[in-house]
């Protein structure tokens, strides 16, 4: 997995050779941190490092705690997943993130609201997480690039099209369908069921990316 280049805002042309996923949280030390990890860990695991390196995965909060770690029992969390959690350092959501981005997926709706009020075009490439899992289960597979034929970039450029032309007919249940809650300061067993909740989330949104279903 491609690690996150640096934070210069003269790096933030769009390169056709990768393809930048943002997590979004608020404090950037449980839900995006324990999304990130266990996206970059779900990827590595389908496609294999050799195959992952235009994919880059990484996080921010709207109101992150800047150079923080992440929180101990998100860590906890990821270690129950096998994930890498080593090396995590908290960020402020920065205008260059969300410009530099070709999907960002929040844990919330209010979230979701703060990224596009920041602007850059980004209301056709952001999303909660939820609400991304929802519409990719409703996009046909077939429809997508070949990952082998025109490669994961590709594949995930188009993957993010189709949904934003679908999240007008497919609507949320309920106003808490599109929603994962802040664990901070929770025991262990709800960040464990945040954890549980993410990971199903991330599923099919990987498999969708990639082309390759988790082994069962």
């Amino acid at each position: 997995m491609t690690a996150p280049e640096g934070r210069g805002i003269a790096e933030t042309a769009q390169h056709s050779s990768t393809f930048r996923i943002l997590h979004v949280s608020t404090g950037n030390v449980c839900r995006s941190p324990i999304t990130e990890r266990l996206n970059r860990h779900a990827l590595t695991a389908r496609l294999g490092e050799a195959l992952t390196g235009g994919l880059i995965v990484e996080s921010a909060g709207t109101w992150g705690h800047e150079g923080a770690s992440m929180e101990a029992n998100a860590e906890a969390v990821l270690a129950d997943f096998g994930a890498d959690a080593s090396g995590f350092v908290g960020r402020e959501l920065l205008d260059e993130h969300v410009i530099r981005a070709d999907l960002v997926l929040t844990a919330t709706r209010d979230h979701r609201a703060q990224v596009i009020s920041m602007g850059h075009s980004a209301g056709l490439r952001t999303f909660t997480l939820k609400e991304f899992t929802r519409l990719v289960r409703a996009i046909d597979p077939a429809t997508l690039p070949d990952p082998l034929d025109e490669g994961v970039v590709e594949r995930a450029r188009a993957l993010v099209r189709a949904a934003a032309a679908l999240r007008g007919w497919l609507l949320a249940p309920t106003v808490e369908a599109d929603e994962v809650y802040d664990p901070y300061g929770a025991p262990i067993t709800f960040f464990r069921s945040i954890g549980d909740e993410i990971n199903t989330a991330l599923d099919p949104v990987v498999t969708a990316l990639t082309g390759v279903p988790a082994a069962r």
